[in-house]
Formats: structure tokens, C-alpha cells, sequence
């Protein structure tokens, strides 16, 4: 690493390019391609993906003697493709020639890959260049390579290779590669101009037209050279060599500009005739990347994030903010895409969106409010196909999918596979029936940070009810507990999905589920009250909700079970207490990486529904996600009694018996650790950090990076360490004293006013920027405050 917005690669190690791939995406939201070099091709140590925003499509593949379906995030066509030869010579390739030198310089700030190096071929001939690429932030359907070249010892004919492929396949993910992997058919390659050319393809099964047209040219110093060029053509693939003499000792400048559409575009005539326009209209890659950069400027102004404790941690953190908007920038806004839980970075769970959204929303409510309605929006599109769902389960209101996709049906696998034992085994996470639960937390938690009650009214409190209705419909009451349960369900740990030698799948009394089904409930009964009157009457009618249904809610929202293992530690399900200690240490010692225990285990013939076992805590989960005074008050309402002692005899006993197999279990660690352990704290948010940068998990990275961790970082240094709370009132803010922290900065939006937060040791200055109106409550330290439009304040903070 060079500098806090730069991330250097010394040194071509082809083991490692499929992890730098990942890390070195570059994308704006509607697209993006992973950092491979240009000149390769998809083998063992390269992977040039290119992934659209929404880019589904679904396949069918005979596993075990029977017909699955599955739809899979496409990869698209590969743009990239250049490469150079000197007259006589083979195609650049890094893996035969000689590599004299090579640095790769991933500039987060600009948003620009930079490759170095020099290659020396079998003639002795020696080629110097520095290759610049961008997906560009600010005209999302253009990209772009630079490449300055340099024959240091040799004069000659030289051609270069630039073309356009579509005959590629999905093939990031070693372990499904015994499932169909082609989804693109090829529908026309076009040579547009003597220096253009054009490919179009189709997805087989849902039908997205990609289409992708590329202008290359060749300057020496300002002035545009004339070389032969040929273009060559077969069905799925088009280039063009251009061939010129390159003179000893001068620099040449070779400009790849590419224009890409989709059908699934707004304002478009149709996929190909907006390409072949764009690349008319573009001008050379400078004026591209000059306004790439004024861009990403305005998104860094509103999404950076200082602190100071080493270089290290802020180039880590700011890594994260840029793969988050590269993920869900403001490109998106208003297209009907979801949050992927591995970016538009590779292949790794089929590009599906998840419940990750529960981690990113905070950092983008707090910046990007219009980015988050948008992307509720995603869900409330798909609401019809939850409702069928839950219909087809016997059950009132909306059933979301664990795993979504294109149009909102489960996506979760039917079977999947382990790729330690090479088995395929049923997969029954589809029973995470909490993903609703997290759906209305985020529809919460946007109004209460901008107080959109159009959003609310309209969409938000019909996803919301409708939830609670499907809650009321899990619940069943048990008449001599005077209690209602939930059976039948998958909690966010994952690991256990039924229990021990059981046929039945699921389990009874996820802790988890319970309580936030019981919070739904008894906000849903809120939001009943504080929408507009009329549209509470619309509402009532359209969802079938009597007052008697309200009651109903009210009941379950106080009777709600949560099963205890003893006093004051909650049990993650019913039953959990009796299920064996797992023998932690041996395993540690007889396997050098048990984070993925439950493959660890089935390849040995066992199971973790037998052990006290889990992949992330869900029980602490409750303790991150609520403020202390919310799950006080939800506790309350439950007759469960709520203390401090509570808390950490739950985060001692989950500790003990915790693998860490989900990236996110360390930000609820990191976060829940704060109080009672901050040096452990500390070390689970640095962990966090490097989970991607260094792979922690052994080979997912290169798949995908997973972005809610990424996200969950920046919400652990503005919400934890920075102790920013959103109430209904104000914003509060109360930062914990840290040991390690010396200084945080950051700026927020809240309720449409910009607020900037600079906290330097016992210090905090607050200073209202700008908003609609001319006054904003700020709480400080439990001390409401009202600041004036431009004022700044500076509170010395007590110990």
C-alpha cells in the first residue's frame, strides 16, 4: 500500500491474481469488471469477469438424477481484451515471457487500475508499458483503457489486438462448475468503422441484449497514426489488429474506448444503437476520465470517512467505501436492482441478494437516503411473488426469499456443494424466515433517518404489515405456556437446520426469529398510528386487516417465547442446551482452518445440528442491531428482564462457541465486545478489515467480496466508535472513550441536513453544514441540543 487512497501490487504472482481481481474491480453500479489484465483469458490464474447490475439469468442441470434450476449473476461479455506483439514475436503473455519489472496500483480515489511493467520476449526484445483502465462513475455506460507503450531496445513493425468476446462462461466458482455454466448466445459482431467494432449476445433464458461496441486508436504524442488494421470475426468474438512500425525510445498511446448497453436500459432506442452512438459521441479517454474523477470527487465529499490509527486501517476502510459504491452508487437509482452480498465482483452465490442490506443500509441512509429508497424499492416491486409464496405455504402476508434474485422467487439451492467431501447435500437455508424480519428493519430504520413518510405511507407500510401478518400466520399458541412459538425455521447461524437425527428440517424457537418477529409486531402497531389516517383506512382494507388482527399483534407482541438455557442466557433455539460441547480445540489442532466447520464436519460423516456449535451468534445479533433502550423496551414488553449482567453473561457464553464461518460475525462481535472487552473489540473490526484484503476464508475473496462486511465496518466506526445513534427526535451522539481510535471524521445526512462530526480525543466538534430547514436537534452525550444553520460546537466529553 502507497498512500490512504492507494492500494500497490509489487511483483506479477500469478497464485494471487485471481484474489487481486476481486479487489481491483472497478465498477459504477449499473457495471462492473474485474481487475484481470487485459491481455489474459480465463485459465487457473485468470478470471476477466464482467457483471451488470440485475444481469440474472436461469439454467437447468441434471445433479444426482435430478433436474435443478438454478439462476445465476452472468457474466457478460469481456470487453477488455488488448494485447501487442512485435513483428514476429507471440501475443504478450506475463505467464511465458520475461518479466523485467511489474506494479499494479489500484487508485481508489480516481478510480483508476494501473498496471507497470516491462516484458522482455524470446528475441531479447524489451516493451515497456503502463496501462490505465476505468468504468466510469459519471457516464455509467462508458469504459475505457489507456495504454502508454515503449520498445526500449527496438524499432519494428508491431501489431496490437483489441476485441470484444462474448463466447465466455460463468466459471469463478469451482464448485459449481458441474452445473450449467452458458448463458450467453451470440447474436451479431459488426466491424462499425475502420477503427469501431460492435458484438451483441443474449442471455438464453431471460433475454437481457447485452450490446458492447469498442473504438481503438493510436496516437504518437497529440497525433493520431493511420496503421493497417484487419478486423477478424466468428460468432460470439470480433477484434482488429493494428499494425504499425514503432520507432526505439518513443512512447506511444493506444486508447481502447467501449461503450456498453442492455435491454434492460431506461431511454433507449434499442441495446446496439446506443452503443454504436456512444462510442461516435465519446471524446478521447482523458476527457472520460476527467469526468470519472469529478464524480467520484462528489461521492468521496459525501461517503469518506477519517480516522487515525496507523495507514494501514484508513486505506482498509476507505478500500471499503469504494467497493461499496461501486456496488450501489448513485448510477442505480431508480433501476430495479437489490444489494448482492458479493458485489459486482465475481460469481460467488450467483450474484443473489440476501439480508446484507441489514449491514449496508446504515452507512447508506446516513449518505445516500435516495440510493436506499431506491433499493427498498427492489423489494417492494417483488412483493407479489412474496405473497404468492406465502400463499403457497399456507400463510398470510409476504414470504421473502432467503436468496432473490430476478424476480423475487427463493433462489436458495436445492442441494449444494461441499467442496471438501465433493458430496452434494440438501440445503435447507432456505427456512430463514428472518430475512422478513430484516426487510421491515431496514424500512424502519430509512424513515427513521429521513422521515420520508411518502416512502412509508405508500410502500414502506404495506411491506411492513404485510410482514406482520405472515409473522401472525408462523406463530402458533401454546395455551399452557400462555406463550406463542414459531416452528419450523433456520436461524441466521445457518449451521443448524434441524435437529439431531431428525427427518424434520428446521428447528423450534430460534431465539433470534422470535424476537424480531415480536418487534415487528409491536412496530407494525406504530406505524399503524402515524400514517396518514386515509391511508391506514386504504391499507386495512386492501391487506384484510381487521381491528381484531391489531389485538391479535398486540398479544403476540408481549407473549412472544424466548427460550433460556439458564437464567440470564438466552438459548440460540429450543433445545440448543442439549446438544453436545464441541471439542473446539482438537479441531483447531487437527485442521489448520475450521471457519467453514460445517463442511469440516460433513466430510467426516458428521453434522454441527449436533453440537453447540455456530457460525455466527444469532442470540448477539439482538444486541447489535438494537440500541440499548430499544431491546430494553422490547424486552420489557416480552416480561423478560433486561440488565448489563445479561448481556455479557450472553456475549461469554457465544464466544466459547462461535466459528466465525460468516464474515459478518465479526462485526457483531467487534460491536458487541465494545463495552466489555474493547482490546477484543478492536481486534474483531481489524479482522473485518482484512477479511477480504487477505482472504481470511481461504479462496472466497477471489468469488466475490463480501459486502456486507465491507459495509459493516464503516457502521462499526460511525454508530460504535463514534457512538452515532438515530432516535425519532434527534441524532445522538455519544462516543465511548477508545483506546486506539485518536481521531474520527465523517459527515452525515439526517432528515436532509449535513451534519460533520470530528471527534479527536475527548474533543468533538459538530458543525451544521447545510439543510432544508434552519434548525436540527443534535443530542450529545444523553443532552439535547437545537443547532442554527452553520453552527459549530465543540463539546469536551465526559469520561
Amino acid at each position: 500500500m502507497k498512500d490512504n487512497f492507494s492500494i500497490v501490487y509489487e511483483g506479477w504472482k500469478p497464485e494471487k491474481q485471481k484474489l487481486r481481481e476481486a479487489l481491483c474491480t472497478l465498477g459504477n453500479g449499473y457495471l462492473a469488471t474485474r481487475g484481470a489484465a487485459e491481455e489474459s483469458r480465463s485459465d487457473d490464474f485468470n478470471y476477466p469477469g464482467t457483471y451488470l447490475a440485475g444481469g440474472f439469468n436461469r439454467a437447468r442441470t441434471e445433479v444426482s438424477g435430478k433436474i435443478i434450476e438454478n439462476e445465476d449473476f452472468v457474466n457478460f461479455p469481456n470487453w477488455l481484451c488488448l494485447s501487442f506483439r512485435p513483428e514476429g514475436g507471440s501475443w504478450l503473455s506475463l505467464h511465458s515471457q520475461k518479466i523485467l519489472a511489474y506494479r499494479q496500483t489500484f487508485d481508489i480515489k480516481c478510480g483508476v487500475l494501473i498496471r507497470e511493467f516491462r516484458v522482455e520476449d524470446k528475441e531479447g526484445r524489451i516493451t515497456a508499458v503502463t496501462s490505465k483502465r476505468i468504468v466510469s462513475m459519471r457516464d455509467k455506460h462508458m469504459a475505457g483503457i489507456h495504454w502508454a507503450i515503449t520498445p526500449e531496445n527496438w524499432t519494428g513493425i508491431v501489431e496490437f489486438r483489441s476485441g470484444l468476446d462474448g463466447n465466455v462462461i460463468n466459471d469463478n466458482v469451482a464448485r459449481y462448475r458441474e452445473l450449467e455454466s452458458r448463458h450467453l448466445k451470440p447474436r451479431e459482431t459488426e466491424k462499425i468503422a475502420d477503427n469501431a467494432i460492435f458484438l451483441l449476445v443474449r442471455t438464453r433464458q431471460s433475454r437481457i441484449s447485452m450490446a458492447q461496441a469498442a473504438r481503438t486508436s493510436l496516437y504518437q504524442d497529440e497525433r493520431e497514426m493511420s496503421p493497417v488494421i484487419t478486423t477478424n470475426q466468428r460468432e460470439g468474438y470480433i477484434e482488429q489488429v493494428l499494425r504499425v512500425e514503432l520507432e526505439e525510445g518513443k512512447t506511444y498511446t493506444l486508447e481502447k474506448v467501449v461503450g456498453i448497453y442492455t435491454s434492460r436500459d431506461r431511454a433507449i432506442s434499442e441495446p446496439g444503437v446506443e452503443a454504436k452512438k456512444s462510442i461516435k459521441r465519446a471524446g478521447r479517454f482523458e476527457e472520460i476520465c476527467f469526468r470519472h474523477e469529478e464524480a467520484l470527487k462528489t461521492l468521496w465529499n459525501r461517503a469518506d470517512i477519517g480516522i487515525i490509527n496507523g495507514d494501514r486501517n484508513q486505506q482498509l476502510l476507505r478500500l471499503h467505501i469504494f467497493h461499496l459504491l461501486q456496488t450501489v452508487s448513485t448510477n442505480i437509482i431508480g433501476m430495479d436492482v437489490g444489494v448482492p452480498s458479493r458485489g459486482l465482483h465475481g460469481e460467488g452465490y450467483r450474484g443473489h441478494i440476501f439480508w446484507d442490506e441489514l449491514y449496508i443500509f446504515p452507512f447508506l441512509n446516513l449518505r445516500f437516503p435516495d440510493l436506499t429508497r431506491s433499493l427498498l424499492m427492489y423489494r417492494y416491486y417483488r412483493i407479489e411473488e412474496a405473497r404468492f409464496a406465502a400463499k403457497e405455504d399456507g400463510k398470510k402476508g409476504t414470504m421473502y426469499p432467503w436468496q432473490s434474485g430476478s424476480n423475487g422467487r427463493e433462489e436458495t439451492q436445492v442441494v449444494h456443494l461441499n467442496p471438501q467431501s465433493g458430496n452434494w447435500i440438501p440445503d435447507n437455508t432456505h427456512l430463514q424466515r428472518h430475512i422478513n424480519s430484516a426487510i421491515a428493519y431496514n424500512i424502519w430504520n430509512y424513515y427513521l433517518t429521513t422521515e420520508d413518510q411518502q416512502f412509508l405511507s405508500y410502500f414502506g407500510a404495506e411491506m411492513f404489515l404485510s410482514i406482520a401478518q405472515f409473522w401472525e400466520s408462523m406463530t402458533s399458541y401454546n395455551k399452557e405456556e400462555d406463550r406463542y412459538e414459531i416452528h419450523g425455521v433456520v436461524g441466521p447461524d445457518e449451521y443448524h437446520t434441524s435437529y439431531p437425527d431428525s427427518d424434520q428440517v428446521g428447528l423450534n424457537n430460534n431465539a433470534y426469529t422470535n424476537v424480531m418477529a415480536a418487534w415487528v409486531m409491536q412496530k407494525a402497531l406504530h406505524i399503524v398510528e402515524i400514517i396518514e389516517k386515509s391511508r391506514r383506512r386504504e391499507l386495512m382494507k386492501e391487506l384484510h386487516i381487521k381491528e381484531t388482527d391489531l389485538e391479535l399483534w398486540k398479544d403476540i407482541s408481549t407473549k412472544m417465547y424466548v427460550p433460556f438455557i439458564e437464567e440470564g442466557i438466552i438459548a440460540q433455539f429450543e433445545g440448543y442446551e442439549k446438544l453436545d460441547e464441541f471439542p473446539w480445540e482438537e479441531y483447531r489442532n487437527k485442521y489448520e482452518d475450521i471457519h467453514r466447520l460445517d463442511r469440516v464436519l460433513e466430510n467426516e460423516g458428521d453434522s454441527p445440528n449436533r453440537y453447540k456449535a455456530s457460525k455466527q451468534a444469532d442470540v448477539l445479533m439482538l444486541f447489535y442491531l438494537f440500541t440499548k433502550t430499544e431491546i430494553q423496551r422490547i424486552f420489557n414488553q416480552l416480561g423478560i428482564e433486561y440488565s448489563e449482567e445479561m448481556v455479557s453473561k450472553n456475549i461469554a457464553y457465544y464466544r466459547e462457541r462461535t466459528s466465525h464461518g460468516s464474515t459478518l460475525s465479526r462485526v457483531v462481535f467487534s460491536w458487541i465486545l465494545l463495552k466489555y472487552d474493547q482490546q477484543q473489540s478492536w481486534d474483531n473490526f481489524e479482522t473485518v478489515l482484512i477479511s477480504d484484503f487477505e482472504d481470511i476464508q481461504g479462496g472466497t475473496t477471489p468469488e466475490g467480496i463480501h459486502l456486507g462486511a465491507m459495509a459493516g465496518s464503516l457502521d462499526l466506526v460511525q454508530r460504535a466508535f463514534l457512538g452515532l445513534e438515530v432516535g425519532e427526535e434527534a441524532l445522538w451522539i455519544d462516543p465511548p472513550m477508545l483506546d486506539h481510535l485518536k481521531k474520527i471524521s465523517l459527515r452525515v445526512q439526517y432528515r436532509r441536513h449535513w451534519i460533520a462530526f470530528s471527534l479527536d480525543d475527548k474533543k468533538l466538534t459538530i458543525t451544521f453544514e447545510t439543510g432544508w430547514k434552519n434548525e436540527v436537534k443534535i443530542g450529545v452525550q444523553g443532552k439535547s441540543y437545537t443547532f442554527k444553520l452553520g453552527e459549530v460546537r465543540e463539546f469536551y466529553l465526559d469520561e
